[in-house]
């Protein structure tokens, strides 16, 4: 901190105010660490809590038994009840009068009950699967987010470190300066080294709080709550621990299954329902005579739809075709992107094995350089870029095992696994 007394009265303000900000973020920082960290399954939990489709989906379940349990019913609508007056109070006025009571049952076409119930079962199990694949995709964006912000914030504090790092050397040049080993100008470049690396820890930390506040967002954490993140890495994919199908084929073929079956049933459903009436009629011929009655049992068997027909049926083979397209193109995707990933995983353990040799080379370039440096056997800026070089290849070491434990999740995400 000699440095610091030494410098001048702005400097010195300046300076201050960088520490004290520093302090605070110190503080904010080791109060996240002192709360337990969020792992990757606990936030997926969360944010599915929140989505719109997960609060939706007890009433789609109910929506799909009441459509079973009508399916199973012994009329394909409820009965109806009819009734009518007639009489001759506002003509003749001989006391006539007829009352008409009855009973009309619809009936189920041939075949159609049968495939009503199949309609709404597929239906429901296309619920649950599209709920599954709503998961896996909410999974791959969360995944994303977390892997990206927490590179952000390693990149934020390397950033950081670099900083701290051109300060302290700036200390030790401003020492030998006035000692007169250095010149001003290697003071400058100290000083400019110091800017530099103030401005880049500034723009890191923008980026990081941008991240974070996206998945703040995704989770539902408010800003003043601190959001500590797990850096633990998910295991290691496997095709044994894979589901039998994937989540988005999954869904696509119970959204084929469903359209097969409501084609199947548009075919049955050639005309209107039948309907089989009951009727009790009481009348009178004139005022004083004794009434009569009689039981009336008749049956409605509407003729044909048509070309209405054809349409409605042709409008669900349509539906049907473009259903099973689009399974058979999904699959094609899904496997193109297994491929990816698995080749995307095994570059990014090549990459962090490089990273490591860079970094370890590094550091103890920097190490040597450092101890000629303070010898004045090497200049300020050979020192400087080896100081920069080492920097950057710790930072780089930092982002390949985050890329890495991205690369992991990225290949559980193609093979349909959620986190855990």
């Amino acid at each position: 901190m000699a440095w610091f007394f030494l410098a001048r009265p702005r400097s010195r303000i300046r300076w201050a105010a960088r520490i004290a900000l520093l302090l605070l973020a110190g503080g904010a920082t080791g109060w996240a660490q002192a709360q337990a960290p969020l792992t990757l399954p606990q936030a997926f939990e969360r944010a599915w809590e929140r989505r719109p489709e997960a609060q939706a989906l007890p009433a789609r379940r109910q929506a799909g038994e009441a459509q079973r349990r009508a399916a199973q019913g012994w009329t394909p609508a409820p009965a109806a009840l009819e009734a009518a007056v007639q009489t001759d109070r506002f003509n003749r006025r001989q006391g006539a009068q007829e009352v008409e009571v009855g009973l009309a049952v619809p009936l189920w076409l041939p075949g159609e009950r049968q495939r009503s119930l199949g309609l709404a079962e597929a239906q429901a199990q296309a619920v649950e699967a599209q709920t599954d694949s709503q998961r896996w995709q909410l999974a791959h964006t969360l995944r994303a987010q977390w892997w990206q912000t927490l590179r952000e914030r390693e990149d934020a504090q390397a950033a950081h470190e670099r900083w701290q790092a051109s300060q302290a050397l700036a200390v030790d040049v401003t020492r030998r300066v006035q000692a007169g080993d250095l010149s001003r100008a290697d003071r400058h470049q100290a000083d400019a080294a110091v800017a530099s690396a103030w401005a880049e820890h500034l723009k890191a930390q923008a980026q990081a709080i941008a991240s974070e506040q996206a998945l703040r967002a995704l989770l539902g954490v408010p800003s003043d709550e601190a959001l500590p993140l797990s850096t633990a890495p998910e295991p290691e994919p496997t095709t044994a621990e894979a589901p039998p199908v994937h989540p988005v084929l999954a869904a696509l073929e119970a959204k084929a299954q469903a359209q097969r079956s409501a084609a199947a049933l548009a075919q049955t459903q050639s005309r209107e329902h039948p309907e089989v009436t009951l009727l009790h009629t009481r009348d009178r011929a004139a005022r004083g005579e004794a009434r009569t009655g009689a039981v009336t049992l008749g049956l409605r068997w509407p003729l044909g739809g048509g070309e209405r027909h054809r349409a409605v049926v042709a409008g669900a083979l349509a539906e049907q075709t473009e259903a099973e397209v689009l399974l058979a193109r999904e699959r094609e995707r899904l496997a193109a992107e297994q491929r990816s990933a698995q080749a995307a995983l095994a570059a990014a353990r090549a990459v962090l094995g490089a990273a490591a040799e860079r970094a370890r080379l590094t550091a103890e370039t920097r190490d040597f350089f450092d101890k000629s440096f303070r010898l004045g056997e090497t200049d300020l800026p050979t020192r400087l870029r080896v100081a920069q070089e080492a920097s950057h290849a710790q930072r780089d070491l930092a982002l390949a095992r985050i890329d890495l434990n991205l690369a992991i999740a990225q290949a559980r995400q193609s093979l349909g696994l959620l986190p855990q």
